[in-house]
């Protein structure tokens, strides 16, 4: 369904999964295992995973809260987005690294739910690309305290939303991690789960 042309892959994107940014994020270690399980099915599959890690006053590039959490590794050749903006697209390569992957659809992943991983999927859809929310694999901190609601209640809000949110030509989408199906020969329907291609042998 994307409206770039010539874009028919799909890439798993892992968006500020930074040692600061989760430290104290709901669930935070199944929300990194689900995000890890994503990562080696990709792999598997042949789809390019494209990193984002975020730096500003607060996460300094360099410094300990910066670097991703441990059990998440970038693999060699993997491309690393820096970003200092909320939307990843915003001065960065990533709309390059995605063209020259000829990627159209995005499954996003990682944190912060109410932040970045908002702005990126809006970002997204912006520019033309499909983009599906994995449910159970992002995550915000409690900032309740500022009058926002629960961090259980912010994610399932956004899960809730992003379901149905769509543009001409473009579509979101919100899926389990179980659902997400990378295999080649296969395309997505409007919630992102794999349907076969009558077009392309499967295989």
């Amino acid at each position: 369904m994307t409206t770039l042309t010539d874009r028919p892959n799909t890439a798993l994107l892992v968006i500020d999964v930074q040692n600061d940014v989760v430290k104290g994020a709901h669930n935070r270690d199944g929300v990194v295992a689900t995000i890890a399980t994503l990562v080696d099915k990709a792999r598997a599959d042949g789809v390019p995973v494209v990193w984002v890690q975020h730096s500003d006053d607060q996460i300094p590039r360099d410094s300990e809260g910066w670097q991703y959490v441990p059990e998440l590794a970038r693999a060699d050749g993997e491309p690393l987005i820096h970003k200092s903006y909320g939307d990843s697209f915003e001065a960065t390569e990533l709309e390059e690294v995605l063209a020259e992957r000829k990627v159209g659809r995005l499954v996003v992943t990682g944190a912060q739910t109410d932040a970045c991983i908002r702005s990126t999927l809006h970002g997204a859809i912006v520019r033309g690309y499909d983009a599906t929310l994995v449910s159970d694999a992002h995550t915000t901190e409690d900032q309740s305290e500022w009058g926002a609601p629960p961090p259980d209640q912010v994610i399932a809000h956004t899960n809730l939303y992003w379901q149905f949110q769509s543009a001409p030509g473009r579509r979101g989408g919100t899926v389990t991690a179980d659902e997400v199906d990378f295999a080649a020969g296969r395309r997505q329907d409007h919630r992102g789960l794999s349907q076969p291609d009558p077009g392309v042998p499967a295989g």
